[in-house]
């Protein structure tokens, strides 16, 4: 039988780290643009037992027997997939954004295929292309990047390299670039030389499914992302597309690179589906929008730099040399993280140092717009950030923005009081 007791019964070392963490996360603002903080009925899917069940294939055609209430919580989170993002075919049994991105390009390409995509050190991701992932070494990538200039994608210079080195799948997404995708002309693009367009969302497919963005399911072939982030719903990956895409695709995942889904990941996801389809959400995802931006002129008034001259997302990327020449993203992250305000280090376009220290920081809005906080939080929130980077050598300065931060996230708790950090 298995044991009844909680986790602080069973392994105290454990429940202490996840005590640990709970207070962690209560005790700053969460500025990282990958995260957010689930809800409560979010992680009670996720850690259900459905954890229990080993089930290989798709509803309906199971290599398992004990399928039947497996089958309805995946067909239920494709359905709600499918409606929310008005896909004619969704995969929600991918673990991650990164897998969800191998799933797609195995499905319609061969090994050693060229595919153009965002250069990573312009925003794009890893998947993308770089050399240290499987897409730089399985497959051949052409990058474009920013224009210089206007730190924006060009889309005349993304035609005149798709039609120079005819690449078999265009891709469209970031991890660090704050402004739209045009997608009528990555389309009208791909279109030209006889691509496939996939759109990478993992970042911004929340704000889609808020209808606070433009759908890009409107003119990719295959959409990809992950259920976390701004989404707000389990840690996972998903996969939209046009129906003529469904055999392959699926096959790809299992059994091409997947064994077993994680059911209890897949209910979590959804729960996050449905919670996406209120009036809510749809003001939520829209706050974050308003937030981002607020925070952007608060930083941009205190002369900080931002990459692309705003945002129209839920992030943005500083430039810390328009604040100190000397100032690096590594130096700048440890030292906001010392007062309670977590974010990342992240390379500027063209940026003159190496990876693991970078010359910018990116910010993102969802976690403290789900803990509550609305554009004048933003407006206090910019003035902590810039007091921290001005005076980040003066102790008694930086103690009163810690103070500054505290009442700050003591005003919007993420989670309630008494909540343990497990369900």
């Amino acid at each position: 039988m298995t044991d009844p007791r909680s986790v602080s019964a069973v392994d105290p070392a454990v429940a202490d780290l996840i005590e640990a963490e709970v207070g962690r996360q209560r005790s700053g603002i969460q500025l990282i643009a990958s995260e957010n903080f689930a809800s409560r009925a979010v992680m009670e899917a996720s850690g259900s037992v459905f954890t229990n069940k080993y089930a290989e294939g798709y509803p309906g055609r199971r290599y398992y027997e004990g399928c039947e209430f497996t089958d309805q919580i995946e067909q239920l989170a494709i359905d709600r997939a499918k409606e929310l993002f008005s896909a004619e075919y969704a995969n929600v049994q991918p673990h991650s954004g990164s897998q969800a991105n191998m799933a797609a390009y195995f499905a319609v390409l061969e090994h050693g295929d060229t595919i153009m995509g965002m250069s990573l050190d312009h925003g794009g991701h890893l998947t993308h292309g770089s050399q240290v992932s499987f897409s730089g070494i399985l497959f051949d990538f052409v990058s474009y990047g920013l224009n210089p200039e206007t730190e924006l994608i060009e889309m005349d210079e993304v035609r005149r390299l798709a039609v120079e080195h005819q690449p078999k799948m265009i891709v469209a997404g970031y991890s660090a670039y704050s402004r739209h995708l045009d997608y009528a002309a990555f389309r009208a693009i791909a279109d030209e030389i006889g691509a496939v367009f996939l759109v990478d969302a993992a970042h911004f497919i929340g704000l889609v499914a808020g209808q606070a963005m433009p759908n890009p399911m409107e003119y990719a072939d295959i959409v990809t992302a992950t259920t976390h982030k701004a989404m707000r719903g389990a840690r996972g990956g998903l996969i939209l597309g046009r129906e003529e895409y469904r055999k392959a695709i699926n096959k790809t995942v299992f059994p091409g690179y997947q064994g077993g889904a994680l059911f209890s990941q897949i209910a979590g996801k959804a729960v996050a589906f449905h919670e996406a389809m209120t009036p809510e959400y749809q003001e939520y995802a829209a706050q974050i929008i308003r937030n981002a931006q607020a925070l952007a002129g608060t930083l941009q008034a205190g002369g900080l730099r931002v990459v692309s001259g705003g945002t129209d997302n839920h992030l943005m990327l500083l430039d810390l040399r328009s604040l100190d020449e000397e100032l690096t993203g590594k130096e700048a992250a440890v030292v906001l993280d010392g007062v309670g305000i977590t974010l990342n280090r992240n390379a500027i376009p063209n940026d003159p140092r190496p990876p693991f220290v970078t010359s910018g920081l990116r910010i993102g809005t969802p976690s403290v717009t789900t803990a509550g906080m609305r554009e004048g939080e933003m407006e206090r929130l910019g003035g902590l950030i810039l007091d921290t980077l001005e005076q980040r050598e003066d102790a008694v300065a930086l103690k009163e923005v810690a103070d500054g931060v505290a009442e700050l996230v003591a005003a919007f708790p993420p989670y309630p009081a008494d909540f343990p950090g497990h369900v």
